[in-house]
């Protein structure tokens, strides 16, 4: 599903560049759930921008579900990233005057669905989420788990092969943290979906099959 092969990446500062991933190659296999964990700074972050086309690597190829997309250009990678990615975050990143139905939808809007067919994806997602009596509720009007369901809904609305979860439970209670890596796990079986997650919560790298360690931008061991 995923691969990468000598990948490096460095950002610019006033005493010159600043090396963030340094010749990084693993591989990650479709339908893997598979933690990055590490110290702040290590590339983890840097990494995952990398995998959802929102940032390029200096050095290196990327290859997506057999496909080269390193030199991709920006309309392309835009088109791969709404078509195959889903994003999850840890400030859930919903638009606050909008609806969790509304909110779900988006990506089915921007990618041209039709109303209807974007109504019925929109509510089955968040069906399957434990939303139903929530779609007309705005963000302020729901609880931090139930706002994070509301971005999973949104994440796989679209039917995309690979999710990738930015500290999915880090702004989340014990309880509600728990419910949302049990989610992640159900879609996994239930998808085959491939599940990356940055995290430092070691109950979150323990529910994932796989674990990379990062450290100064290098991948240390993976278990």
């Amino acid at each position: 599903m995923i691969s990468l092969c000598g990948v490096s990446k460095s950002y610019s500062s006033g005493a010159g560049p600043v090396p963030v991933l340094r010749d990084v190659s693993l591989d990650i296999g479709a339908g893997e759930v598979c933690a990055l964990v590490g110290p702040s700074g290590s590339g983890k972050s840097t990494l995952m921008n990398i995998l959802g086309l929102l940032d390029r690597a200096d050095a290196g190829t990327y290859r997506l579900a057999g496909e080269e997309v390193a030199g991709c250009g920006s309309d392309e990678r835009a088109r791969l990233r709404n078509r195959s990615i889903g994003f999850v975050f840890q400030s859930f990143h919903l638009i606050d005057r909008l609806t969790a139905l509304e909110n779900v939808a988006l990506p089915l809007k921007y990618r041209g669905v039709a109303r209807p067919d974007r109504d019925r994806l929109t509510r089955e997602a968040l069906s399957h989420l434990g939303l139903a009596d929530r779609l007309h509720h705005r963000p302020g009007e729901l609880s931090g788990g139930q706002c994070q369901r509301v971005a999973l809904a949104r994440a796989i609305v679209g039917q995309p092969s690979l999710l990738l979860a930015d500290e999915p439970t880090g702004s989340l209670d014990r309880a509600s943290a728990a419910a949302v890596m049990g989610l992640l796990t159900d879609l996994n079986a239930m998808l085959n979906l491939t599940i990356v997650i940055v995290t430092h919560d070691p109950m979150v790298a323990d529910q994932c099959g796989r674990r990379l360690e990062f450290q100064d931008g290098r991948v240390l061991g993976a278990a």
